[in-house]
């Protein structure tokens, strides 16, 4: 099974390059993601509900299809999201933990609980693009393009019907982003 790359974008903590081309330059200090949605004139409300993992994951997944004549109308169970990183949710993870760690101030948030699972990114790249195909999140020391290139092989295989595949790195740990995401079209 063959595909081709149509889209690459990288996120990281000082810019944004979508097909090679740099889009978004970090000009300062303040929210950095919310920045970029802005720069790119996203507009999606429930982004700034989002933990960074998933504004990441969904500013990259943005950019790769905005280019594209994209229907967001209608379910697409030919497409599908596959994403892998090294700590899965481990950012909120911690932010969670200080809202429970001190007994005499003990306020469990589950505005960041909800978010403790890092196939919420998925889910939230398929909620906004109706994606209905596969999705799936793996945990990696670091990026292995060889094995995404393994998953993406594996999804065409075994889902004939998938035409499209949103793949990637969205790895996010405090001030510290490696994003690096593909649109691939089986060919």
């Amino acid at each position: 099974m063959s595909y081709t790359i149509t889209s690459q974008c990288q996120i990281n903590d000082q810019h944004v390059v979508l097909n090679d081309n740099l889009l978004v330059q970090r000009a300062g200090e303040g929210d950095w993601l919310a920045d970029i949605y802005h720069a790119i004139g996203m507009q999606y409300p429930k982004f700034f509900k989002m933990d960074n993992l998933c504004k990441a994951g969904t500013l990259a997944a943005e950019l790769l299809l905005r280019d594209l004549d994209f229907d967001r109308e209608n379910v697409k169970p030919d497409w599908a999201v596959i994403l892998m990183n090294s700590a899965s949710s481990l950012d909120d993870d911690r932010k969670y933990q200080q809202t429970i760690a001190d007994a005499e101030n003990y306020y469990p948030s589950p505005a960041v609980f909800v978010y403790t699972l890092a196939n919420i990114v998925t889910g939230e790249i398929c909620i906004r693009h109706k994606i209905g195909g596969e999705s799936s999140f793996y945990i990696f020391e670091q990026f292995d393009e060889t094995q995404m290139h393994t998953f993406v092989q594996q999804a065409f295989a075994s889902h004939p019907e998938l035409t499209h595949i949103i793949c990637g790195w969205v790895d996010v740990d405090g001030d510290t982003m490696d994003v690096r995401m593909w649109l691939v079209v089986k060919v």
